[in-house]
């Protein structure tokens, strides 16, 4: 094999035979003609890319220079030769047309065809080379090329109980547990859960928690659209879509939620319409007595004050309870989404991550209420609080299968660590024992007197369980850049004011004055619409106000993460293609490891945005923040979606980062861990509170003391 094979084979192990043997021809026939590095890159450049499309370009330059040298150095070992006798060149022609002649013979032939390249090999060859050159062209004119997103869809399959489906298509099946055995869930071609059981025991709070994108959502979006096979007298209702927005009032519309007093209602308006219009039927006064008890029975009398109590603890005061629906923003949509499942009370509740869309008076309120939820919960949440409040039991989900363990997130932490421990420690004993018999097997195996010994031991190892070790999650790891810190003031906000609208009768805060160094670690709190998104929408320059000053140091660059990061994220590219869209002209290496340090690394970095999960969008979104090396960050509700892991990484990046952290969270474990000063918003202004977190919940309680 010549160096240039070696080469070839080397830097190109799955390189095809003919492309091979095609380069070195080209490398060996045409030494002459090759004078510089771009000689041969012109001739074999674009092959070797086409070989290995990851590759950048100066890696095969690299290898272009490698060629030339090794040329320039079997130039220089030739040695010119003095023949011995004159040649003929034409006794020479002669023999090579009779040695042609002879060389028609059929074995021969297919011999040598063989080792040919096959010119269709090499014109599919070149017609992808022309294609590949043409993408380049159009990448390097207009920054991306989009990527076609193929949609990919959820699907389940079971292995159902003929005795329970009996039973429930009869309607003899009573049981308010629910039972799903041996079943799986793909999404797409990805396997999420492969042969495991689920079990959902009538008036328990299951918490669902796991990293992001094993299909936490996917399994409830499964459940709730009875993919999986659930007893048909379960009402099953699934917290996920907004409210559409109408002229009805929040309060109708949670009402409406409630059928059958609708219905009642409804049909006791049209009994005295009829009695009122002077019809006189004794089975319609009858059918109203049966109304009326049937509203008492269901209790519709206190329905209108129960509907507000469950608003008024989601952040709704009595104006907005009478405004339409289509008067409010997403977020508050959502809230009303949760309102009405609240107040439906289904014999199973799916929840998916309710604490993102509310603020901290809200979740404590939230926390309070489903203590004493009478039916079944499963939630999926990442926030440890809600997890060790609300719960009372845990199902994690990991390694492709759902495990159970009673008690909330604390307790769960606890058990799931001693039983690691123990299954280490039994591990570690299998080992040794295998190793004891193998050692004995090895040592005897040719000792006549011990055979019989020696075949029970080998029959016992055969018998023994597969050993399988400790499958011990990563450790989630986010680095934000390394920057210099600035000296103060960085950052000053003095006497601001702000409305949306001059003609707003009152500002949403004024008279605020803040400051921030490279060392401050400020949280942001309060309720929902006091302004806290807004206040970081100036201090970023996205709102202007023309009360107030704002004074920046002018070697200052924000990074800012926004609430709704995920609108500001390109469906239809890869995770490189939307960093490659704000930072043209950049490596692809060079995206890969920013995206390496949240997390994506691997296939994932080459995933289209439309098929991740909604914590790995985060970290795409972080990734594209952290690009342009900020050395202050804004962040606007960066634990959504968020996995437990993930936010404890986060604490320990905004902790390690050099550079100044304004951050707005409900997160208390995050805001315990990295706050050094506390803001709230609140009352139409902004301040400081001493005691941090602990003394702000104090006030929150009290409030909601008052006002229960």
């Amino acid at each position: 094999m010549s160096q240039y094979a070696n080469i070839l084979q080397r830097e190109f192990p799955a390189i095809d035979n003919e492309l091979k043997d095609y380069v070195e021809g080209v490398l060996t026939g045409s030494v002459d003609d090759f004078d510089t590095c771009d000689d041969i890159f012109e001739a074999v450049g674009d092959i070797l890319q086409g070989i290995d499309g990851e590759r950048s370009e100066e890696s095969i330059r690299g290898l272009c220079d490698e060629f030339l040298n090794i040329m320039k150095n079997n130039s220089k070992s030739v040695e010119r030769k003095v023949l011995n006798a004159p040649v003929n060149i034409a006794e020479m022609a002669r023999n090579m047309e009779r040695m042609d002649q002879d060389m028609q013979s059929i074995w021969v032939v297919n011999k040598d065809g063989a080792n040919k390249v096959d010119s269709k090999k090499l014109e599919k060859a070149e017609a992808k080379l022309i294609q590949k050159q043409e993408k380049r062209q159009e990448v390097t004119k207009h920054g991306v090329v989009p990527v076609a997103v193929k949609l990919q869809t959820a699907t389940a399959s079971q292995v159902t109980n003929k005795k329970n489906t009996k039973l429930d298509q009869k309607g003899l099946n009573r049981s308010m547990d629910i039972k799903i055995e041996n079943f799986d869930l793909a999404f797409g071609e990805k396997v999420l859960l492969q042969n495991t059981n689920l079990l959902l025991s009538f008036g328990r709070r299951y918490g669902l928690v796991g990293r992001n994108g094993l299909g936490k959502t996917t399994l409830l979006r499964m459940i709730a659209e009875r993919q999986l096979q659930i007893p048909s007298h379960i009402s099953v209702l699934h917290v996920e879509q907004e409210v559409v927005g109408d002229d009805t009032s929040a309060v109708e519309s949670v009402l409406e939620c409630d059928t059958e007093r609708t219905r009642l209602l409804t049909r006791e308006k049209e009994i005295l319409a009829a009695l009122n219009s002077g019809v006189q039927d004794a089975a319609l006064s009858s059918e109203l007595s049966e109304t009326y008890a049937a509203l008492q029975n269901i209790e519709a009398d206190k329905a209108v004050a129960r509907a507000s109590v469950i608003l008024k603890g989601l952040g709704f005061d009595a104006d907005m309870q009478l405004r339409p629906t289509k008067s409010f923003s997403g977020g508050w949509r959502m809230r009303l989404a949760l309102a009405r499942a609240l107040f439906s009370k289904p014999d199973l509740l799916l929840l998916d991550e309710p604490t993102n869309m509310l603020d901290i008076k809200a979740i404590i309120w939230l926390e309070t209420y489903l203590q004493t939820w009478p039916t079944t919960i499963l939630v999926v949440s990442h926030d440890r609080n809600f997890l060790d409040t609300v719960p009372t039991d845990i199902i994690h989900l990991h390694s492709q299968e759902l495990e159970a363990y009673k008690g909330n997130y604390e307790q769960f932490e606890k058990t799931k660590t001693e039983k690691l421990k123990s299954q280490r420690r039994e591990y570690e004993a299998q080992l040794a024992h295998r190793s004891h018999v193998q050692e004995f097997i090895d040592r005897f195996r040719y000792n006549a007197n011990r055979a019989s010994s020696v075949q029970s031991k080998i029959k016992m190892l055969e018998k023994l369980p597969e050993l399988k070790p400790v499958e011990k999650e990563t450790i989630v790891t986010l680095k934000f850049p390394e920057v210099e810190p600035l000296n103060p003031p960085v950052l000053a906000i003095s006497e601001v004011s702000f409305r949306y609208n001059p003609t707003d009768p009152l500002p949403i805060f004024k008279g605020v004055n803040l400051s921030a160094t490279s060392d401050s670690r400020i949280c942001i709190v309060g309720e929902n619409g006091a302004g806290k998104s807004t206040l970081l929408k100036i201090i970023v320059g996205q709102l202007s106000t023309i009360h107030g000053n704002i004074v920046l140091h002018r070697g200052l660059r924000i990074g800012y993460f926004a609430q709704h990061h995920v609108d500001h994220l390109n469906m239809n590219v890869t995770c490189v293609g939307v960093l490659a869209e704000l930072f043209p002209g950049r490596p692809d290496e060079e995206y890969r490891r920013q995206l390496g340090s949240f997390g994506l690394s691997g296939p994932l970095a080459l995933q289209s945005i439309a098929s991740l999960s909604g914590g790995q969008k985060s970290r795409v979104a972080l990734a594209k923040m952290c690009m342009a090396e900020p050395n202050f960050l804004v962040l606007d509700e960066p634990t959504n979606h968020l996995d437990i892991e993930t936010i404890d990484a986060l604490g320990r990046a905004i902790n390690a980062f050099k550079g100044g952290v304004i951050l707005v969270s409900h997160d208390e474990r995050l805001i315990k861990v990295v706050c050094k000063e506390l803001w709230v918003c609140g009352n139409r202004t902004v301040r400081a509170i001493e005691g941090g977190l602990d003394e702000y919940k104090r006030e929150v309680y009290k409030e909601i003391e008052a006002n229960s």
